[in-house]
């Protein structure tokens, strides 16, 4: 039972970088590749101020979402300049940097040693180290995660992402500041992302670069996707079937070095079957032009 509560644990935390992601590229249609990027900066600063300064996980957490969301506003303007292939090509340089970093800056990050002994969330002095109420609390940053993006996009500030989207020379013509749009929706979305590498940390207790390549990226792109683009249900679908569809590869007895390779593999083919027969996804209302 625990190790059912465990996947849901990681789906949960999934549907939060998916959420995020695509609100980034689906409502406004910008091309990001690198999006595990901000998780990894969210993990690592929540991680090294709880190991090293002794700061709470809770405030840590913050920090570490405030972190990636200004890593995200760093990017934001390249997308200021970039479209299409371009920007996304941009991004994914985002993504090996932060992998980089975090790989070779021994000094601070240990490395390929990763950072054991990460602390969990406390609350009125008990840790939350039991599953179910690791859940819950996954579970409540979902739903806030969820009820903010849908207002966001639900709001007029929504609507303009979607032109912005559609057509963002019409949208300028309309007098609205098209840079100040793409500048929030980086923000925000790298502010979530950051949150749930921070979960992720904390419930793990153990992170190293390995956890944030840029597979883990395509990963979340390809949920985005399957679930469907401009689609907070599809995102949910997308997340929680991903997560727990390679899981079933273990019950098959094959060993870790060839069920790595081929959830890569699964990942790829459905990425190319989706592009090809219906790229807006399961549930989708645009697709990449």
């Amino acid at each position: 039972m625990e190790y059912l509560i465990h996947i849901l644990i990681i789906s949960g935390i999934y549907i939060i970088l998916t959420l995020s992601l695509n609100l980034i590229v689906g409502y406004a249609g910008l091309a990001a590749l690198g999006h595990i990027a901000f998780a990894c900066v969210g993990a690592y600063t929540s991680s090294l101020l709880a190991l090293n300064l002794g700061v709470s996980p809770w405030i840590g957490l913050i920090i570490g979402a405030i972190f990636a969301s200004v890593l995200g506003a760093i990017v934001s303007f390249p997308s200021l300049r970039l479209k299409g292939d371009y920007l996304a090509i941009a991004t994914f340089g985002l993504g090996v940097i932060v992998y980089s970093i975090a790989k070779n800056w021994v000094g601070l990050t240990r490395g390929p040693m990763g950072l054991p002994g990460i602390p969990a969330f406390k609350i009125f002095g008990y840790e939350i180290n039991n599953v179910w109420a690791y859940l819950v609390l996954v579970l409540i940053f979902v739903v806030i995660t969820y009820v903010v993006i849908r207002n966001i996009t639900k709001s007029p500030f929504g609507r303009i992402l979607t032109a912005v989207r559609e057509d963002e020379i019409a949208t300028e013509a309309m007098g609205k500041n098209v840079n100040k749009y793409k500048l929030i929706v980086f923000v925000v979305g790298a502010f979530f992302a950051g949150i749930a590498g921070s979960l992720y940390a904390h419930y793990i207790t153990f992170i190293d670069p390995s956890s944030f390549t840029m597979m883990e990226s395509i990963a979340v792109l390809l949920m985005v996707v399957f679930g469907g683009m401009a689609s907070l249900g599809g995102s949910f679908i997308g997340a929680s079937v991903l997560v727990i569809f390679p899981e079933l590869l273990r019950f098959l007895g094959m060993p870790s070095s060839v069920a790595a390779p081929l959830r890569q593999m699964i990942y790829g083919l459905l990425l190319v079957i989706l592009m090809i027969w219906r790229p807006q996804g399961l549930m989708g209302k645009y697709k990449f032009k």
